[in-house]
């Protein structure tokens, strides 16, 4: 069974999901019944759609209990060394010299507009092992993109 890593903060939002999902259950065996008790079946949109919400919730909450028993918690904070890995902050200069930072964190919990990455991406899979001084290349939808490691940190 393949880890997923993530941070706490990560884990905890994953956690309170799943547990909305499952406390949504009891309210979706309840719309089923009540669109039962309106008869047939076959022409009952409210049934039909109250199958289909189950079978989306039932989906998510099997994917999100997956994600959970999978999940490895990193403390970015306990992390220390010069190579990027899973939990550092980075900080990156473009061809115009101008920083950015990121911080390498997992696919759930990743939001560019914050400044938070998946590891799994193009520029976060071309920045792990990379050190301070490394010039990273990311090929992008809108072409090649070059960066220069600036400063790296676990914070």
């Amino acid at each position: 069974m393949e880890k997923v890593p993530m941070l706490a903060e990560g884990y905890e939002k994953l956690t309170a999901d799943l547990q909305a999902l499952r406390e949504e259950r009891p309210r979706i065996v309840e719309a089923i019944e009540e669109a039962r008790a309106h008869g047939d079946l076959s022409e009952n949109a409210e049934y039909h759609a109250a199958k289909e919400r189950q079978g989306q919730v039932e989906a998510q909450i099997a994917d999100l209990e997956d994600r959970v028993s999978r999940a490895q918690i990193i403390d970015p904070t306990t992390l220390s060394g010069d190579r990027i890995v899973f939990g550092a902050t980075v900080t990156v200069l473009d061809d115009n010299d101008k920083p950015a930072r990121y911080q390498i964190v997992g696919q759930a919990e990743s939001d560019a507009k914050i400044g938070r990455i998946s590891y799994d991406s193009p520029l976060g899979r071309a920045l792990i092992g990379k050190q301070v001084g490394d010039e990273v290349e990311v090929i992008v939808p809108s072409g090649e993109r070059f960066y220069l490691v600036d400063k790296v940190e676990f914070i």
